[in-house]
């Protein structure tokens, strides 16, 4: 199942992808994606009253903004340096554990919302990751066990900004959590649609141009680990995201460096999780909002 959200930016409405170019309107089902709802097995519950209740859901259009597939989860953690190419590229020794950080659930945005570059923004990058959505709250899971605690998938950007990320005393969250900087979506997937998360192709493109083309197949740390390590140190929650790394491709690893510019174009996708596109627009003194 492809789990949407649809409608203008902060008044999402919860909806389902059928087929492709096919979505209804599942708000009579009464619930958001967002904590409850999968804490409470909303997947199967939602699955359950499809079967009874989808003729009866309304056809929405096309045309319908997309926002996140999910209601703003308590938190957004990172893992970076996870495919070996990727941290040759940064200059990096492969870790030995993985590399942890957070992102700001402030920076969500819909899948096709423009990215805004932040206030002396210098150095803003791109970043294609596999996003892991958790389906029941985790802590101190085994790898072995660690599948089950995985709701699906989504798309991600991490879009970073690398000044602010390497360049002020090293710390990661400040260039990764800028407003726009984590498109998602369009869909979350449900873990019954993905047979193989280790074998999806990832790819992404500025203006046309394909800078990024790997498989997740090249992970270091794979998903049972990342779920099993971090809930070592804190509880997951359902509906929380983890978004699981970034290949090789990032606009720092080029010589030159290549970065972001207000007017460039990113489209992004992975095999069955969909395609995002952003364009990038320049600060705005007014915020985001207002930018939408």
């Amino acid at each position: 199942m492809k789990l949407i959200r649809f409608g203008a930016a902060g008044l999402e409405i919860p909806g389902v992808a059928i087929t492709e170019g096919h979505r209804i309107d599942v708000s009579s089902f009464g619930e958001d994606y967002d904590e409850k709802f999968f804490g409470t097995k909303g997947i199967e519950r939602l699955e359950q009253w499809l079967m009874a209740n989808q003729g009866n859901c309304p056809v929405i259009s096309n045309d319908l903004r997309l926002g996140p597939p999910i209601a703003r989860p308590s938190k957004i953690i990172c893992v970076g340096l996870n495919y070996a190419k990727h941290a040759q590229e940064s200059g990096m020794a492969i870790p030995g554990q993985p590399v942890l950080f957070y992102k700001a659930t402030s920076s969500i945005i819909g899948p096709n919302d423009p990215v805004m570059l932040p206030r002396d923004s210098e150095k803003s990058d791109w970043e294609v990751e596999l996003a892991v959505v958790i389906g029941q709250k985790a802590s101190y899971v085994s790898k072995a066990e660690a599948m089950d605690y995985v709701a699906g998938y989504m798309l991600h950007n991490d879009v970073s900004e690398r000044a602010f990320q390497l360049e002020m005393e090293g710390q990661w969250v400040k260039g990764k959590s800028c407003d726009s900087f984590a498109p998602i979506g369009p869909y979350l997937v449900t873990k019954s649609e993905v047979a193989d998360p280790h074998n999806l192709d990832l790819w992404l493109n500025v203006n046309g141009e394909q800078l990024q083309n790997s498989n997740t197949s090249d992970f270091i740390f794979d998903i049972p680990h990342v779920v099993s390590y971090i809930s070592r140190f804190m509880s997951l929650l359902p509906g929380d995201v983890i978004s699981t790394g970034t290949p090789f491709g990032v606009g720092l690893g080029f010589n030159p460096p290549k970065y972001l510019k207000a007017g460039d174009v990113m489209e992004l996708g992975i095999t069955g999780l969909g395609i995002s596109r952003q364009e990038v627009i320049p600060f705005q003194k007014n915020g985001y909002a207002k930018a939408r």
